[in-house]
């Protein structure tokens, strides 16, 4: 399918949401001009916002396929709470889908980038449900140092002046707890997604996880999987192309087809 085709003109509703924690969650839902019951939910990175360009724009190329919900994870500008880094997250995703099923929509599928791509991955292993799930420049383990990028990261949301800066420049509130107990990793739960479709996706370029990240969700996952290494991709929503964008949209149409019949 040509990236070039006409995009459905969208309407865009706001929601505020709820999770099962009692956290309230900024989500923002991009709809076609008539009713549909196939959804897309997209999952920021850390720091990411569906205020962003990058998101919006994915978003809107996403429309062909189903509605698109966008939100803020815990922590995460308008969204209350704090961020967790991916472990209490999974509850906000799950609130979105919820959101989703309780407006109508029968086929949910769920997209997420980096922090959100290992969020996507958990969520559909632990709580299921999904059409299908996409990981993007995801970590496959937690604590990963092996890039100076991460040992920045790691840096930022471990000590008190790191987690200051987050919350005044980036308006991201990152508690000071560490996880205990220690959630699952993505590639220890990605063996019980299946039936659901899973598509893992890592630039050769990420400065963030080398590809060795996607290989390990992608070899743990049983079928139906699928792996791309996107040649001189970087990392997470600012890396994804119109190209790219076109491809998902692609795959995850004929999976939600797949799942109606």
């Amino acid at each position: 399918m040509s990236d070039a085709i006409d995009h459905p003109p969208s309407r865009v509703r706001r929601f505020w949401l709820t999770t099962s924690d009692g956290v309230g969650i900024d989500a923002l839902l991009r709809r076609g001009a008539q009713p549909r019951t196939t959804a897309v939910v997209l999952a920021n990175g850390f720091t990411g916002t569906h205020h962003s360009t990058h998101t919006r724009a994915i978003a809107e190329g996403l429309l062909p396929v189903g509605d698109v919900m966008t939100f803020d994870f815990r922590g995460h500008h308008g969204s209350g709470g704090l961020s967790t880094v991916g472990n209490a997250e999974i509850h906000d995703l799950e609130a979105a889908v919820d959101r989703l099923r309780d407006l109508g929509y029968t086929s949910v599928a769920t997209v997420g980038f980096s922090m959100g791509a290992a969020v996507v991955v958990r969520h559909a292993a632990i709580y299921g449900g999904v059409s299908a799930a996409v990981a993007v420049s995801g970590p496959s383990r937690w604590y990963y140092r092996g890039t100076r990028r991460m040992r920045l990261l790691h840096l930022g949301i471990e000590g008190a002046l790191g987690r200051f800066f987050l919350h005044r420049v980036r308006k991201v509130r990152v508690t000071d707890q560490r996880w205990d107990p220690r959630p699952a990793e993505p590639r220890e739960v990605a063996g019980d997604i299946a039936p659901t479709p899973l598509l893992v996706v890592h630039g050769d370029a990420d400065a963030y996880f080398p590809v060795s990240h996607a290989v390990a969700i992608h070899d743990a996952a049983r079928e139906p999987r699928e792996l791309w290494i996107i040649p001189g991709m970087g990392h997470a929503e600012r890396a994804v192309t119109p190209e790219l964008t076109a491809r998902l949209r692609d795959w995850l149409g004929e999976r939600v087809a797949a799942a109606r019949e």
